[in-house]
């Protein structure tokens, strides 16, 4: 395993540079605590339930600026974590990251941001090369993640580099700050708490747009697909992780039911379908369904008080677009804390 993430994470910078406390063991906290476990700082993450059961677990994991805001921010994260993951791609097995070739149908180079001139090989098709009739679209390999693998990737590099996960429901910041103060002057909390920050701030821009997903056995499709329905809250994309294709999907504000929807589901496989025929008569394996944390107004990523020396800062509200900017949100934190 490599000692220092080519660069991006860092080794211990000689001497712990204090106790930080991060709230949340889903992609955007378990990230957060490597880099700053990387800078120094001896970090333990407390959450309510294990990674497997957050909805990080659940995500399609296809990197791409989903549904995320603010704009002006959100290139440079992506394109942060688009470095991380090439990286790691080079162990897929051990990090659950792989580089990926696929088409997003119904896209333009020119309805992007700025990121998207830095994404190497991303290139314009013709009507002749985007299938479903969409008539425009890019193409690209990208990373796919296979997030338990990922997650639990996460999780090791935190314990080698020092840090701690703790099983510690969390009634108040307050609690967290409390305790983050009482053991170093420099101590830290860091709230990545994602969908909980609604209550746990409170923040009542955090909204839970939910998406159902549907697993199959793979009939042979080694690339991804994705198209987003601009007009409804629905969506069609396929993604081959190892040992399943992922199809979706759906986004649906402020429906909280964790249950899958038999329609729901169906409606799915019969959008991919018309894609990948073949997608029809695939096995299903099962069904997902994860609440994605989108904030009005977009991620909140800030430093917000001091009080008796203990720092609070926030990280949350990424949505749909966890993946694709946890490793430059990770990094923003840091410097936050520097």
């Amino acid at each position: 395993m490599s000692g220092d993430m080519g660069g991006h994470t860092g080794g211990h910078t000689g001497g712990r540079s204090g106790d930080v406390i991060v709230v949340g063991s889903g992609v955007i906290g378990l990230t957060t605590a490597v880099v700053l476990a990387g800078r120094g700082h001896r970090v333990r993450v407390w959450t309510r339930e294990p990674a497997a059961e957050t909805t990080s677990a659940v995500a399609g994991a296809l990197w791409w600026p989903y549904r995320i805001e603010p704009e002006a921010l959100v290139g440079a994260w992506s394109l942060t974590s688009l470095r991380v993951y090439g990286e790691l791609a080079a162990r897929p097995g051990e990090t659950g990251v792989r580089l990926v070739p696929g088409v997003e149908a119904g896209s333009r180079l020119g309805e992007l941001g700025a990121w998207a001139r830095q994404v190497p090989g991303l290139r314009e098709l013709g009507p002749d090369e985007v299938p479903g009739g969409y008539g425009y679209g890019l193409a690209a390999r990208l990373p796919l993640i296979d997030m338990p693998v990922h997650l639990a990737w996460l999780r090791g590099r935190l314990e080698a580099a020092g840090g701690t996960v703790e099983s510690r429901e969390v009634g108040s910041l307050d609690e967290a700050v409390a305790e983050a103060g009482t053991g170093s002057a420099a101590g830290a909390v860091v709230n990545c708490t994602g969908l909980g920050a609604r209550d746990l701030v409170p923040d009542p821009d955090v909204v839970p747009v939910r998406g159902q997903l549907v697993l199959v056995e793979n009939p042979g499709i080694g690339s991804w697909f994705a198209a987003a329905d601009k007009a409804s809250s629905t969506s069609t994309y396929f993604f081959p992780q190892p040992g399943r294709l992922v199809l979706g999907g759906t986004a649906e504000e402020g429906d909280r039911s964790p249950e899958a929807d038999p329609a729901t589901a169906a409606a799915i496989v019969e959008r991919c379908a018309r894609i990948r025929p073949e997608i029809a008569d695939a096995r299903v394996l099962g069904h997902r369904v994860g609440l994605r944390p989108v904030r009005v107004g977009g991620v909140r990523l800030e430093r917000e008080r001091e009080p008796g020396g203990a720092r609070l800062l926030h990280n949350y509200g990424h949505g749909g677009a966890g993946v694709t900017v946890s490793w430059g949100c990770a990094y923003a934190v840091a410097s936050l804390l520097a």
